[in-house]
């Protein structure tokens, strides 16, 4: 159950019950959503949106610059439970459940020119339904796409990986494969970065989910594997018990873990002007929460070091003992460098900035 306590605090105004370091401080800069997703900013400023219950990507302006959007306009509707976010030469891409599609678009458009077009077909729904989309520093389209099942051997190619297209949609190929389900990825000087999920009915602790350094070709374990030491082998699934243990040399581990079925979902680096200098160009992680654990775990951000891996909560709050106020989904910089993060449980945009 889902309890999801109304903080009452209008646009602009402290957030109540969210703790993030001395020196920021969290508002509130959108609200009354249904199940707001991925966030992307455009040069101009705007933030977009995805709400994947209600199947619509939303513009939150923010023109005055006063910290809080000031307005919600739908710019597209009647999406197929629309996801990941991406804006790339003129054109605005959306990455629904069954496939990638795009529109026509410049910054400052409130409302789609015209109707969507379907530019990659992909496996809709089953276990895991989101995809998310995001350009790399080759111009290329990278598309993550999450398994059918806790642990199985897929049919498809598609699942369980992270494909590359063209900017099109053409020339499709697996780029990264054994990712159960990698929500969250992010281009980060010239290096793709991952988070992802791990698989469940292993207890409260096994495995613990982790954060990747993605290259092309590379194999992350699942659904043979698991990390339970950063930057150390990978493990057997001896409770899966497909090939041996010798599939998992090939493995490459994560570079960073945290608590398991913490639900890594969206990350972003942090490229803004406006942070201490301790936090730029550190990763940000979104963490979901747990559904199966006896405590539940995640329901926070924490801030992660790309190169050693240590990891440190950065806002909390959406936890209250055993109640869920809140459930964080993604994380970008906006123009201003403040960072906003998305609630999926509250259906709300909070703003951290520094003071």
């Amino acid at each position: 159950m889902l309890a999801v306590s109304g903080t009452g605090c209008a646009q602009g105004a402290p957030a109540a019950g969210l703790n993030v370091p001395d020196g920021f401080s969290v508002t509130l800069f959108a609200d009354g959503f249904k199940k707001p997703r991925f966030m992307v900013v455009a040069s101009n400023g705007d933030v977009l949106i995805s709400d994947q219950s209600a199947g619509t990507v939303t513009v939150m302006p923010d023109r005055n610059r006063d910290g809080k959007a000031d307005s919600k306009q739908v710019y597209a509707s009647g999406l197929n439970q629309p996801h990941g976010l991406a804006i790339h030469g003129a054109y605005l891409y959306v990455a629904n459940t069954d496939g990638v599609v795009r529109y026509p678009y410049r910054p400052g458009d409130l409302k789609a020119s015209a109707a969507p077009q379907k530019i990659v077909s992909l496996p809709g729904a089953g276990g895991h339904s989101t995809r998310t989309v995001e350009f790399g520093p080759d111009g290329r389209m990278y598309v993550a796409v999450g398994s059918t099942c806790n642990v199985c051997e897929e049919s498809d190619p598609k699942r369980a990986a992270i494909w590359v297209y063209d900017a099109d949609g053409r020339n499709g190929k697996p780029y990264a494969t054994g990712l159960r389900n990698a929500v969250g990825i992010e281009w980060f000087g010239g290096q793709l970065f991952a988070t992802n999920n791990g698989r469940d009915m292993l207890g409260d602790d096994l495995p613990p989910e982790g954060f990747y350094r993605v290259k092309a070709g590379g194999f992350y374990g699942w659904p043979y594997c698991y990390t339970t030491q950063p930057g150390q082998a990978q493990v057997w699934d001896k409770d899966f018990g497909k090939k041996t243990a010798d599939a998992c040399k090939a493995a490459t581990p994560a570079f960073s873990l945290t608590t398991a079925h913490s639900a890594p979902l969206g990350l972003a680096f942090y490229d803004g002007k406006t942070f201490p200098a301790a936090y730029r160009g550190q990763m940000f992680a979104a963490l979901h929460g747990s559904w199966n654990r006896s405590a539940r775990s995640g329901y926070k951000v924490i801030m992660i070091d790309p190169q050693s891996g240590k990891t440190t909560d950065f806002a909390t709050g959406f936890l209250k003992g055993q109640t869920v106020a809140g459930r964080p989904v993604d994380l970008v910089v906006a123009a201003d460098g403040a960072m906003l993060l998305s609630d999926d449980g509250a259906g709300r945009v909070w703003r951290i900035q520094a003071r």
